[in-house]
């Protein structure tokens, strides 16, 4: 990997992007709390044994742990004003030459690229989790992305083993437009019909081939960012959900969702 990577964030799509990446070089992660640094190192061990690879990747709440990134990956909640703010907090951690992403799922990349300061070195790089799984990478850019950024923004893709395909500039992208009113109308049908989560999933593994289920799918990503995601891109969110992120059901990361784990 020709890039120096650096990821501002510490969730599952950070850690499991410091996972792969870090069998090809080292990574420097940058977590915003003590609690975070430890959760985010006892994650990307665990991933980088399960991959057999050497977790040589730096964690720190320090943000000088980015100095000398070539290509920096903004990772945290899909809130266009945090990450707003994590750019701005940064301006005097990022290099002249230093490509800025962001793995957003959902929010406008123009406007974020505005955000950073720099939006000729910006590119959207929505990963999928779970990252070290998951090949597909959507790359989005903003009108400024000059021809050297978007060169980068590619290759990084190619040596971390996964496929870019470029994606307009629209809400959601492709694949969530399109995947998050099919997840939310399994949500519906199973309130109609009084099916049990676990029918529905069976159902769409086995008659369409899907390796996860839809209410399975929900609670992989997470409750609240499905909620997200969908006020994101114009989809009603089925007030089922509101209700089960009111009452902290959230999903795998807490433990409870459509499923108990």
């Amino acid at each position: 990997m020709s890039e120096r990577l650096a990821i501002a964030g510490s969730g599952a799509i950070a850690c499991g992007l410091a996972a792969v990446a870090a069998g090809r070089g080292p990574v420097s992660v940058w977590a915003r709390s003590d609690g975070s640094c430890e959760r985010a190192s006892a994650k990307v061990n665990a991933l980088c044994e399960k991959l057999g690879t050497d977790p040589d990747v730096t964690i720190s709440r320090d943000p000088d742990v980015l100095i000398g990134a070539t290509f920096i990956v903004e990772a945290v909640v899909e809130d266009a004003e945090a990450k707003a703010s994590v750019w701005r907090s940064l301006n005097g951690h990022v290099g002249d030459g230093t490509v800025l992403a962001t793995t957003t799922s959902s929010l406008p990349i123009q406007a974020l690229a505005d955000a950073s300061g720099h939006p000729e070195r910006f590119v959207g790089l929505h990963v999928f989790n779970p990252v070290p799984k998951m090949e597909l990478v959507e790359l989005t850019f903003p009108e400024a992305a000059s021809g050297r950024t978007r060169e980068r923004a590619r290759a990084l893709c190619e040596a971390l083993g996964k496929t870019p395909v470029e994606v307009p500039d629209t809400a959601g992208f492709v694949v969530n437009r399109l995947l998050f009113p099919y997840l939310f109308e399994a949500v519906r049908l199973m309130e109609r019909t009084g099916l049990e989560p676990e029918a529905i999933d069976t159902c769409m593994r086995l008659g369409a081939g899907h390796p996860l289920g839809p209410l399975a799918l929900l609670d992989l990503v997470g409750l609240d960012v499905s909620a997200a995601i969908g006020r994101t891109i114009g989809a009603e969110v089925p007030e089922r959900i509101e209700r089960m992120i009111d009452a902290g059901e959230l999903g795998r990361k807490a433990g409870r969702g459509f499923y108990t784990y």
